[in-house]
């Protein structure tokens, strides 16, 4: 999803596979609209969407699941689908037989993580992008949002709507494995009260470190208030 209909705007947010968009506006080749996942608005390539056929899917719970030309592991692939993605067609013994064509290997379509920590360490080393929503490139509140709708929890887009909408507050010094941190403009989960899981753009990637080193670094940029919240789901 871009700022505005141009191959060259800035990148918004992510649409993934299967995920419904609502169609607003069209303008030459692009589409101005809304996902139903979290009501973000943006402009999506027109050839990237379909008509809604079933708006009954089932998510892709692997990191990464290849879809195969046919019911075989050694088949060609035609694509790959990131964990978070949503599917449609009919389940067999082994694979499941996409609407769009090409199959899925039921494995990759298993039960999802139970806990929001669970989720995110699936996207362990994965790339920080701007807009980003998948291991294959993610940013820190695409991160969050990702992991916790994974566990059947809404939840919004930016940091400052998770920060103003997500659980209820805890002071810092309550802090637990679990709890969500906020920073200005970026957004983690602490894996323990000592220890931060997030997709940033200090290292490029989502990584766990500890929570003093970024408090460290963002002291050092003269921020004088780094946390700015802690939320409990």
């Amino acid at each position: 999803m871009l700022a505005a209909g141009d191959s060259t705007a800035t990148a918004v947010s992510e649409l993934l596979y299967g995920e419904a968009f609502d169609v607003f506006d069209i303008v030459d080749t692009w589409g101005f609209g809304r996902s139903t996942a979290d009501g973000y608005t943006g402009w999506v390539a027109l050839v990237a969407l379909a008509e809604l056929r079933n708006a009954d899917t089932l998510p892709v719970t692997a990191r990464s699941a290849p879809v195969f030309t046919l019911p075989d592991i050694k088949a060609p692939v035609l694509l790959e689908l990131p964990f978070g993605a949503h599917v449609t067609g009919a389940a067999g013994d082994r694979f499941f037989a996409l609407a769009d064509g090409g199959y899925l290997h039921n494995r990759h379509l298993a039960e999802l993580p139970r806990e929001p920590i669970v989720a995110a360490r699936i996207f362990a080393g994965a790339p920080y992008l701007w807009g980003g929503r998948t291991p294959a490139g993610v940013d820190c509140s695409g991160l969050v949002q990702a992991a916790l709708a994974a566990c059947g929890l809404a939840c919004r887009r930016d940091t400052d709507q998770q920060l103003a909408e997500l659980g209820s507050a805890v002071g810092f010094a309550d802090r637990a494995a679990g709890d969500i941190i906020f920073f200005p403009g970026h957004v983690g989960l602490l894996t323990s009260p000592d220890m931060l899981f997030h997709a940033n753009a200090h290292w490029m990637a989502t990584t766990e470190e500890p929570l003093a080193d970024v408090i460290d670094r963002l002291l050092a940029s003269s921020i004088e208030n780094p946390v700015t919240g802690v939320r409990r789901l």
